[in-house]
This record gives C-alpha cells, structure tokens and sequence, in this order.
C-alpha cells in the first residue's frame, strides 16, 4: 500500500485503491465496510472496503479474515499480504481521512458531527467502487449509529443493492473482516510514518495509543500545546480531551461576537419601546447575524 500521495500532504485526505480484475467487473460481488481510529485523539481515522465475487464466498471464509481489533499487527500485515496476492478474486479501497480534515469538519459553523463524517465516507468508497465497474450486488456494514437508520439511508442511496447493516459486523461477515484489515493497516502504516510539519522531536512510541484515556497520549498532549497554534496536525482538536487542554494552557482569545448586544440577548427580538418612537425618529435597522458573522455588505452598484 503506497501511501506516498497521502505523506506528500497529511492535512487533505486521500483515497488509496487496488487493481480491479474483470471478475471484479463481470460477476456478482459482495462488499464489506469498516473503520479503523474512529475512537483516537491523534492520527487520521481510516474507512475501507473489500470486495470480492459472491461465488468466492466460501474460499474466502477458508483465508482466515478476522476482526482487526483480535490480530497482531504482524498478523494484519500478512493477511493484507494475502489479500494483495489474491486481486484475481478481490480488491479493496481505503479512505484516509486527516485529523485536520476531522478537526475542521466537527468546529465548522454548521456542525458536520463523526457519525455524518463516516456515513459520508462508506458511501463515497461504494460510491467509487461502483464508478471502477465493480459489480456490487451485496453491501455488509458495521454499523455507525443505529443500523436500521443507517440501513434504509444507503438502499435509499442504493436501491438496487442488497444491503445489511448490524453491529459487529466485522466478526460476523468475513468481507467486513477483510475491509476492516485493510483500514487497520492503512492507519497503522500512516500513523507509524507519521512526520511532523512542525518539525517536533517526538520519540517512537511516545505518543501511546492515541486514545484519550491513554496517559501517554495525554503526556503527549500536554507536552506538545503551543499557547497561540495550539497542536500540531497529528491532534484531533475537536476531540474534548484536546480542548480541554486548550481551554487551560492556550492563550485566551475574545471575539467579536462573544459579546453579545442586548438584542441578541433578548433572543434578537425588537424591544417594545421601539414601536412608541415619535415620528420623524430614524430608526436604526438591526442586521440579521447570518450577514454580520459572513461581513457581507449591501451591493449598491455594479
């Protein structure tokens, strides 16, 4: 898995993929999505799929897919390996998504929350999939959310495939298995090779897990705040445990509209007063706040 177009900018997200074989194309296929770092405060979260043809679905059961989360890193590798020596009879596709582009996507103005983040994803890689000529006739997700929700949302996108979302999917259908390894591995190669833009001297293996219960991670954290930019690239700053920290070590900052006039404060209504002006008064006209937050003015000529 060549992740050189990822390493050549880690704050956009990248889309890496195998060669698609014309069985691929031709025969009925079954395809499985999963995730890898939804939990994590540092580092990319990765989606993935693997597909391969319905015929095949007992040969593939024999290759030993299992949910990444119960291999060895050793053991993801060399299934991953398998599955690159197999692309007669499957292919796969992960989704990379930077911690920037999450960080970004949670503090926006219209909140865009992870679950959305990762529905977004999984359709986008069917999507593709689709796009390459894989013949998806069968769809397997492990659940983000509540699988009945989550099940009519892609047949409404997909009505022509047969879809099932269930929790823990990754060790029921073993095409999930297979997906879920290949965004294991595409996270574990991403984070392990990590470098920082910052230029931080950062130990191996210092950083922990990466989760937030982690003390290492939390060390890592504390010791790499700046008061102005706050973390670097590799730190999910929408995660609570990051700001938090900001909240205590970072440099306060006013805005504009943390304060509040008093029309906002009576929920931007008009005062009463205002309808017993004496005529002849100028009465003076409120901006909406979508114009003021935006600083979009009148255009009074062209």
């Amino acid at each position: 898995m060549d992740q050189t177009a990822y390493e050549n900018d880690r704050s956009k997200n990248c889309v890496l993929e195998s060669p698609i074989c014309e069985r691929l194309k031709s025969e009925p296929c079954w395809l499985g999505i999963d995730e890898a770092g939804r939990g994590p405060v540092l580092g990319p979260m990765v989606y993935g799929i693997c597909f391969s043809p319905v015929a095949e679905k007992e040969k593939f059961k024999e290759m030993g897919f299992a949910d990444s989360k119960t291999l060895t890193e050793e053991q993801r590798e060399n299934i991953f390996t398998k599955i690159n020596e197999n692309t007669d009879m499957m292919g796969w596709m992960v989704d990379i998504l930077s911690p920037a582009y999450i960080s970004r996507s949670m503090l926006r103005r219209a909140k865009y929350n992870l679950n959305a983040l990762s529905h977004d994803s999984a359709i986008g890689l069917v999507k593709k999939a689709l796009e390459r000529g894989v013949n998806v006739t069968e769809v397997y997700v492990d659940t983000v959310g509540d699988p009945a929700k989550y099940q009519a949302k892609l047949k409404d996108i997909f009505p022509d495939i047969d879809v099932t979302v269930a929790k823990k999917a990754d060790s029921l259908y073993p095409i999930v298995s297979a997906a879920s390894i290949c965004a294991k591995v595409a996270r574990d190669r991403a984070v392990k090779k990590w470098e920082f833009a910052e230029k931080l001297e950062v130990e191996a293996n210092s950083c922990g897990s990466g989760y937030p219960g982690d003390p290492a991670t939390k060390k890592f954290l504390a010791d790499n705040v700046d008061p102005v930019f706050g973390f670097p690239d590799f730190v999910r700053f929408s995660w609570s445990t990051a700001s938090q920290i900001l909240d205590k070590e970072a440099a306060p900052m006013a805005w504009e509209d943390d304060e509040e006039d008093e029309s906002d404060k009576s929920g931007g209504s008009a005062s009463l007063l205002t309808f017993f002006k004496k005529s002849g008064d100028s009465a003076k006209l409120e901006r909406h706040r979508f114009f003021t937050d935006r600083a979009l003015t009148p255009l009074t000529s062209l």
